[in-house]
């Protein structure tokens, strides 16, 4: 497999681990606006080398979700402000432009200094 894009957390807003209790990850670059940056988990922004896929892998950790449906902005969202909302409930419709749906357990938690990469 391909890494398409790969970063590190490195720093967790106020209400960002709330979004897990309702199976959803939220994510943004470094230098995200205060008022967003309180509701994601923030990582230092890389390159995006290709377009996420339904086939593809997100890895979180040590943990490997299969991508089952992929908004129609997600891969721009990801390239262009490291945003992605990510939701774990193995749907094959995204239920937004910028939604990425994956099957496996939502995280209890993601420490800082977590991985976090997209694989093709």
């Amino acid at each position: 497999m391909n890494t398409i894009f790969q970063t590190t957390i490195t720093r967790i807003g106020g209400c960002a681990r709330d979004a897990l209790l309702d199976d959803m990850l939220i994510t943004f670059r470094e230098g995200a606006p205060a008022d967003i940056e309180e509701y994601c988990f923030i990582h230092q922004h890389g390159i995006t080398a290709g377009d996420l896929q339904v086939g593809g892998i997100m890895e979180l950790g040590e943990n490997r979700y299969p991508i089952t449906a992929v908004g129609e902005v997600a891969t721009q969202n990801l390239r262009e402000l490291g945003h992605v909302t990510v939701r774990f409930d193995g749907e094959t419709q995204a239920e937004f432009p910028g939604s990425i749906h994956v099957t496996g357990p939502t995280p209890g938690d993601i420490p800082l200094g977590s991985t976090f990469k997209f694989l093709l």
